[in-house]
């Protein structure tokens, strides 16, 4: 989204009401952070039973029983040979991590693409100032995020002995240490970085067509969201799937390999080759899609949602209704 904040104020409306993309000046980092954590926790919440669907197809050499041929089809036979409630595992590891992590993630991003906007291109928007800005923000939300991650992805997996976080959290500690939390973090930073490029340009390109005037429009968030969302998906599937195997540790792979622990990404990206092939880098990548389109339309919708709403009411306070 293009910020039009301004030392006076926010902008006004050709029609004489408060633009809601231009924050109350002391106001934005606040607004930002509370509108993006709401934003994050929401999308993982709501598409989280397909998080763990995606997880499982990403997996090198399945056990039989954990073979899906589509999206539905392993919904359907989680629910009925695993229990309703199995597809929720680890959900609350990660709403407890997505909060403060995309609130960051936010507030620095509307931070960061004001100020080099400003530099690069005044009084307008810059393709290079939203690229830059979407990838140092990556930077602070990956750290957040990591080790919920780690923790999400071994409840997910079939047959996981894990059931509660705290089970998990101790026995990765115990059993791999502290550094296990981070060790697919350099292969997260890999793929988020051109996922957050690619998702936040192709989102304000669509914007700038769809909403040009910029004014809080629903529709063109969700749209320029979900298209956004697919496209950074699909291209980053490759790193997806080894993110996941550094995060498992998938036994059955790590069988085969001379190392005791999967590390690093060059290490990753051999044992996914010579497992599956190349194939293999696009496991799991329907799932991937199915997931990324509805979270990055309801992250935008929400987070521009409670932009608008928080900027009316601190703008109603000033106007002292």
């Amino acid at each position: 989204v293009n910020e039009e904040e301004t030392e006076a104020g926010p902008a006004t409306e050709p029609g004489g009401g408060t633009d809601y993309e231009a924050l109350p000046q002391g106001s934005a980092v606040s607004t930002h952070m509370l509108a993006g954590a709401v934003a994050g926790v929401l999308e993982h919440c709501v598409m989280y039973p397909i998080d763990c669907v995606k997880t499982r197809m990403q997996s090198l050499q399945p056990e039989p029983a954990a073979r899906y041929r589509n999206v539905l089809e392993a919904l359907r036979r989680i629910v009925q040979t695993e229990g309703i409630w199995r597809p929720m595992r680890g959900l609350n590891i990660t709403a407890t991590g997505a909060g403060p992590a995309h609130a960051l993630y936010f507030a620095c991003y509307e931070q960061l693409k004001k100020t080099l906007s400003d530099v690069i291109h005044a009084g307008g928007n810059s393709h290079v100032a939203n690229g830059t800005a979407g990838c140092v923000a990556t930077l602070l939300h990956d750290a957040a995020m990591n080790p919920a991650e780690v923790v999400k992805q071994r409840m997910q997996m079939y047959n996981s002995p894990y059931r509660r976080v705290t089970d998990c959290v101790r026995a990765i500690w115990r059993k791999e240490g502290a550094g296990a939390f981070y060790r697919s973090y350099t292969t997260q930073l890999t793929m988020n970085i051109p996922f957050q490029a690619i998702h936040f340009m192709a989102y304000e390109s669509l914007q700038e067509q769809l909403n040009p005037h910029r004014q809080y429009n629903p529709g063109t968030h969700v749209v320029s969201g979900a298209c956004a969302g697919a496209v950074a998906a699909a291209a980053t599937t490759p790193l997806d799937v080894c993110k996941t195997l550094l995060n498992t540790q998938e036994a059955l792979a790590m069988n085969s390999d001379i190392s005791r622990h999967i590390t690093g990404m060059a290490n990753a990206f051999r044992t996914v080759y010579r497992v599956g092939g190349l194939p293999a880098y696009f496991r799991g990548v329907q799932a991937r899609v199915i997931y990324q389109m509805p979270s990055t339309a309801i992250a935008w919708s929400v987070y521009e949602f409670f932009k608008y709403i928080l900027t009316k009411r601190q703008e109603d306070r000033r106007a002292g209704k």
